[in-house]
């Protein structure tokens, strides 16, 4: 399990690594090679192997949950498109062996102490009952980072997402306790209003945010939904 930070993720980003130059040979493509070493000189990848979490993204929640106070002990909460398990670590060492989380992704997550996790697709007609039944009772967080595969046409994968976005969102609506949190990632584009409308009727407030974590080239921000009223 990671340790605690004792300060801001922010000051992650600002911290000075040495550059690291990956040779060309080392794959076939340049994309590959660009990836590579966007990895290995990304201060948040570099932390979170040090600190054991399974990937970066784990500081997107960790910030998302410095500004907006969602996690903490005894909290139920649902973890949509948990793979490979980062948003789920730092749910559960902030729930410190209380409460319950259930994770549920298309691809296999190795198992985390204190969470249930399902491979399956969220989509599919029986997946929000199999959550519902493992949860025993109103959920205080619901939290998607799923994401359609990209095609590259930009357009197309906001408009897949926010399908899944959705799909989250008429969920949470019906697992949600009074006071809850919807938080789901979409792509640049934001929200699409007739959704923001509706998710205005059902919470108090409503707002995008983009995590330090976020790299700044990412077209990805977060639609946070605050105080279900039910």
């Amino acid at each position: 399990m990671a340790a605690q930070l004792t300060h801001s993720a922010k000051v992650v980003r600002g911290r000075k690594m040495l550059a690291v130059k990956v040779k060309n040979a080392k794959y076939n493509t340049v994309s590959s090679n660009r990836w590579l070493q966007r990895q290995l000189n990304d201060p948040y990848v570099a932390e979170a192997k040090r600190q054991g979490y399974r990937s970066r993204a784990a500081f997107k929640l960790i910030q998302l949950d410095e500004k907006y106070h969602f996690l903490g002990v005894g909290k139920r909460i649902v973890d949509l498109g948990c793979a490979p398990g980062g948003w789920t670590q730092v749910a559960a060492f902030r729930n410190k062996g209380n409460g319950e989380i259930v994770g549920m992704d298309l691809l296999p997550t190795e198992p985390i102490n204190g969470a249930t996790l399902l491979q399956q697709d969220f989509t599919a007609p029986d997946a929000p009952d199999k959550i519902k039944a493992l949860l025993h009772g109103p959920a205080d967080v619901v939290m998607s980072d799923m994401a359609a595969n990209t095609t590259g046409q930009q357009k197309l994968d906001h408009l897949r997402t926010l399908n899944l976005v959705e799909a989250a969102y008429e969920f949470a609506k019906e697992i949600l306790a009074v006071g809850g949190i919807f938080i789901a990632k979409v792509f640049q584009g934001g929200t699409e209003e007739n959704l923001l409308n509706d998710m205005k009727k059902h919470f108090k407030k409503v707002c995008h945010y983009k995590p330090d974590a976020s790299r700044k080239d990412s077209v990805e921000t977060y639609v946070v939904a605050l105080e279900f009223k039910g």
